[in-house]
C-alpha cells in the first residue's frame, strides 16, 4: 500500500474495536482509551474481532481521514493485531 502521509508515530490499538464506529467513535477511543491526542502526527490502527479488517485514522491538517482495508484470505497472512 502506498502511503500518502509520513507519520511520526504509528499506534496499534490492541483491543477489539466495533467496526460500526466511524471517525467520531474512533476519535473517542484515541482520546479516552489510548489517552492520546488524535490531532498529532500519527496513524491510529484498529482491528476488528476476526482480525480480517483494519481501520486507520489520521489527521491530515485539513480534517480526519479514515482508511478501511478488508484483508483477503491467504494461506500465509501475518496480521497480529
Amino acid at each position: 500500500m502506498k502511503m500518502f502521509v509520513k507519520p511520526a508515530d504509528i499506534y496499534l490499538y490492541m483491543d477489539v474495536v466495533d467496526f460500526r464506529k466511524s471517525i467520531n467513535g474512533l476519535i473517542v477511543v484515541v482520546e479516552q482509551d489510548m489517552n492520546l491526542n488524535p490531532f498529532r502526527d500519527a496513524l491510529f490502527v484498529f482491528c476488528n474481532k476476526k482480525r480480517d479488517k483494519v481501520k486507520i485514522l489520521y489527521w491530515d491538517k485539513t480534517g480526519f481521514a479514515l482508511w478501511y482495508k478488508r484483508l483477503g484470505a491467504t494461506r500465509s497472512r501475518f496480521v497480529y493485531c
